[in-house]
């Protein structure tokens, strides 16, 4: 199963990516070509004229781009052929407005009107037909991969519910071997007896008899029943063999707390960062965060002048955060509540549709308007561009009291944006800290500068898509 940044990424998502490439050049050239098809002087301009190629190259760049935004390359989210009709028709739409300003400002790009608007309708066709071909070829051809659970208490049933819910791996799950005895596992109540394909002193039977392509080992209890002896026959036969608590990770893009040992995090691969990759993600903080706080001065004044015709109370505010190292600074924002917001003194977290929010102040944290001051911090170092959210020392002395390894997350500068804002919404409870926690260490074990872009281009689309937390 392919994977990118450890997490497990759909082959139909790489083959719709690969293939609409291939697919929208063809179109377009073709749709060009028919577009004279009787008129071999214009062709001829078109096909002799030396950028010819880049000017094409950057049509589909754009529309590849806004099929992402779209969720076009997203397998798990289509609900039938109707569905990715109408996303290709909303990134088509977004693709001719972008390139509309596009050569508008760079006009040497420009295709020509009667050509672009052939090879697009040559594109929408094309597209279509071949992803309606290869969503009945994935369905009645490529067969699912079978997979078995060696194990029977939580972490395999967890393990269970999150490939079931990854449809788009197409992993079927055949049942699971018990470790423990049939009554016991059964009385348990976490496996049915239905879905148990035998004990684990039969693995090499089990795996023969359903034909089993991958097991997955989910011990949760480290009682050593784990058939060491029986699993390296069947990995030796081309069985693969994972270890539960690396596949869950893979499959959630965070780190289950509640299922692995201080030793897992000795031991597993990744939580690597040298002086050079920590140098250059500064250089990349400082370039983007002086480019963000030029670009963004404009909109900052007017969100200034906002806040402070919407309610009483200055338009910046300032909190106590805590960063790199445990160390105290000032996190600056705009600010979104009424100014008595803890009039009492005592330190609250942010809610969902909060009520001491002011009336815009919903609209700047949607769309993040908020945190653009936060450009400052990280020019001054106190923060990065992407990391762990910087918290308040308040929250911070009561939570790591009780959620395990949270001081590991001020190992590093603290971000304006980062993986557990991308996939988890605002928390307001300590097992919201608890899970926004286990996303912050994914981002530990994997960080890299190529997993940072791509936290920011998901920033971008939660923004754009009015999803903002």
């Amino acid at each position: 199963m392919p994977r990118i940044f450890n997490q497990y990424v759909s082959p139909q998502t790489f083959s719709l990516l690969a293939a609409d490439v291939v697919v929208m050049s063809a179109s377009f050239l073709i749709g060009i070509r028919l577009r004279y098809l009787g008129d071999a002087e214009s062709w001829s301009y078109y096909s002799e004229m030396p950028d010819f190629a880049y000017r094409i190259a950057v049509a589909i760049g754009v529309f590849i781009f806004c099929g992402y935004y779209n969720g076009l390359y997203s397998p798990r989210l289509f609900r039938g052929l109707s569905d990715q009709f109408f996303k290709l028709l909303q990134t088509l739409g977004f693709a001719c407005f972008i390139l509309a300003m596009l050569y508008f400002v760079a006009p040497v790009l420009r295709v020509g009107r009667g050509a672009f608007a052939a090879g697009l309708a040559a594109v929408l066709i094309g597209v279509f037909l071949f992803r309606a071909a290869s969503d009945l070829w994935w369905r009645s051809v490529v067969q699912p991969e079978t997979v078995a659970i060696v194990g029977d208490g939580d972490l395999a049933a967890e393990t269970a519910h999150e490939i079931a819910y990854r449809r788009d791996l197409r992993m079927h799950i055949a049942g699971f071997i018990a470790l423990r005895p049939l009554d016991v596992a059964v009385a348990a109540g976490q496996v049915e007896e239905a879905r148990v394909l035998g004990s684990a002193d039969h693995v090499e039977e089990i795996v023969k008899t359903h034909r089993i392509q991958r097991l997955i080992v989910a011990d949760d209890r480290g009682q050593g029943l784990v058939p060491f002896k029986h699993l390296l026959k069947v990995r030796t036969r081309g069985t693969a063999v994972e270890d539960a608590h690396a596949v869950m990770t893979s499959l959630t893009g965070r780190i289950p707390l509640n299922a692995v040992e201080s030793s897992w995090f000795l031991f597993s691969a990744g939580f690597r960062r040298s002086r050079y990759q920590s140098a250059f993600k500064r250089l990349v903080d400082l370039v983007l965060s002086s480019i963000g706080l030029v670009c963004s001065l404009p909109i900052m004044a007017l969100t200034a002048a906002a806040v402070k015709l919407d309610s009483r109370g200055p338009a910046l505010f300032r909190q106590r955060r805590l960063g790199l190292n445990g160390q105290t600074f000032e996190l600056m924002k705009f600010r979104t509540m009424r100014e008595d917001a803890e009039a009492d003194g005592v330190a609250r977290w942010a809610e969902e549709n909060d009520p001491r929010l002011t009336r815009i102040g919903g609209f700047l944290r949607k769309y993040r308007f908020d945190e653009l001051p936060q450009f400052i911090n990280v020019i001054r170092g106190q923060m990065s561009f992407v990391g762990p959210r910087p918290e308040r020392p308040e929250f911070v002395e009561r939570l790591r009291k009780t959620i395990p390894y949270y001081d590991e997350r001020l190992t590093m500068r603290p971000g304006i944006t980062g993986w557990a804002q991308v996939c988890y919404p605002y928390g307001a409870t300590e097992e919201d800290a608890l899970r926004k926690l286990e996303y912050d260490l994914f981002y530990l074990k994997n960080v890299s500068i190529l997993f940072d872009i791509a936290i920011v281009f998901q920033t971008i689309k939660i923004i754009l898509t009015g999803r903002g937390r």
